[in-house]
């Protein structure tokens, strides 16, 4: 499928992915698709950012190669790495069919074959349906050195492999990273990439979330989610729902039969809602009646 042409039709791609996107998220989507930069997305867990890499994937028709992120990552994981085991054997068999000649053993050790592809790697391959979609999620669980190796590789879209050379992309993939912010990017990470700041949606914006998500919900039942939800958010507590704590929820009391929410249902599921012990027993109880009064 061809890259939207606007921001409107952009807009469009991602609601027939079933994703509602705001003008300002569309906008950030759209430049990032037709500048070939890199997109960086920040916000809160569950708030959407890693969905839009999937949607993307699913409404180009593109592949999807993610990159989950993690401390410690490093760029054997990331990259590349040799197959010792299966170059252990080649060289015992070589030995044993008398081609053990050391310069052509080396060439034969090194070939392709014996290459273990990562996501980084998988991502400059040419594909026939198009560039891929990269998605490296939680970046900011790496650290600092990882970074500036990903900056380089975000730079110019092609790598060295000392003993095979120097691979490049085709085209360039399509670039999505995501943040937690559990800590700060680095700045030169951030000038490499376009911005947006995903935040949780209005009231009238989840409502539309929910029911592309969870259409069997009655409307009723719906609102009233989404109105205890936006409530929820406006407490104390150390971790806030996000849009996907809400998709879940939804389901939850489709699974139990729900038709309305009621005190005894809202405080057996908070599980779902609130991923906290100390954040649930605040709201149990008289807290989660005193919300419910009114919706």
């Amino acid at each position: 499928m061809d890259l939207p042409r606007n921001v409107e039709d952009t807009r469009h791609l991602l609601a027939s992915g079933r994703y509602v996107a705001d003008a300002s998220l569309a906008t950030a989507v759209f430049l990032s698709l037709t500048l070939g930069r890199p997109l960086l997305l920040e916000g809160e867990a569950g708030v959407g950012k890693t969905e839009i890499a999937k949607v993307l994937a699913e409404t180009l028709g593109r592949r999807l190669i993610r990159l989950q992120c993690y401390e410690g990552l490093d760029a054997s994981a990331a990259l590349y790495e040799w197959n010792y085991p299966r170059q252990m054997l080649e060289i015992r068999l070589a030995e044993l069919e008398g081609r053990g000649e050391r310069a052509r053993l080396a060439h034969d050790i090194f070939d392709e074959r014996f290459l273990l592809k990562r996501p980084l790697l998988l991502a400059l391959e040419p594909d026939p349906a198009g560039p891929p979609v990269l998605l490296v999620d939680e970046v900011d669980r790496t650290d600092e050195p990882f970074e500036a190796f990903l900056l380089e590789i975000l730079s110019d879209f092609q790598v060295t492999i000392p003993e095979i050379g120097t691979l490049r992309a085709p085209s360039p993939p399509i670039v999505v990273l995501t943040s937690n912010r559990t800590r700060e990017i680095h700045d030169a990470l951030k000038r490499r990439c376009l911005y947006h700041w995903i935040g949780y949606p209005d009231a009238a914006r989840e409502l539309e979330i929910l029911r592309l998500r969870a259409p069997e919900l009655a409307a009723a039942l719906a609102g009233q989610i989404v109105r205890f939800v936006q409530r929820l958010r406006s407490a104390d507590l150390f971790k806030l729902p996000g849009v996907a704590e809400t998709i879940d929820w939804g389901r939850a009391l489709l699974a139990l039969d729900q038709v309305a929410l009621e005190a005894d249902t809202v405080n057996a599921t908070l599980g779902v809602l609130l991923k906290y012990q100390d954040d649930i027993e605040k709201m149990a109880g008289a807290p989660v009646r005193e919300m419910l009064a009114g919706l």
